[in-house]
């Protein structure tokens, strides 16, 4: 009877200690980690904005895939260099912009079916070139990553308050070029 308590005991040890080792094992393994604010596709989107304020189209498109398609505020997408295009000719508006940079905030997200996006969200600061009219945007921009390239993103801001003020310096333009047509005409 005492050997055969022994090797139950003996027998409970083993399955107590092949337990813990199970918990250990399973403890130990990583789970792939779904939201991070620390990335290799967190620095590329930060490069991109950093290309962005510097103007630096070439090195902007370098982290872009050659299918790569772009919204911002529309469905109707763009591809790199139409991105590029956009930029420029929003750029003639300016008399400097860009992002303010304690107002910045990453985050790199691996959604359920396994995709990887990076939010970001911060303020934009743009001054019009025409009049000195300064304004403050928050924006939110994300892009979804395949082998470290962005393959699409999106970016939303409510640009309804540059887009009236541009309005205004158009309309003030014409009534301006208005006045002096009909001061011409009066012979003054």
């Amino acid at each position: 009877m005492n050997n055969l308590r022994k090797n139950h005991l003996a027998i409970g040890k083993k399955l107590i200690v092949l337990g813990i080792a199970i918990l250990l094992f399973t403890a130990c393994q990583k789970a792939k980690q779904r939201y991070t604010q620390s990335s290799p596709e967190i620095e590329t989107v930060k490069a991109v904005i950093k290309d962005y304020e510097n103007k630096d189209w070439a090195a902007l498109k370098m982290h872009y895939a050659d299918t790569s398609k772009t919204f911002f505020n529309s469905s109707k997408p763009m591809s790199t260099d139409e991105l590029i295009k956009y930029h420029q000719n929003n750029d003639a508006n300016y008399s400097s912009r860009g992002f303010i940079a304690d107002e910045s905030e990453f985050e790199m997200v691996l959604a359920d079916d396994g995709k990887t996006w990076v939010n970001f969200w911060g303020m934009w600061k743009g001054t019009l070139a025409a009049n000195g009219q300064e304004f403050i945007v928050p924006i939110h921009l994300t892009a979804r990553f395949i082998d470290g390239k962005i393959v699409r993103d999106y970016g939303y801001w409510d640009n309804a308050p540059v887009t009236l003020a541009l309005q205004k310096i158009e309309a003030e333009k014409v009534a301006a070029n208005a006045d002096e047509i009909l001061n011409k005409e009066e012979g003054n």
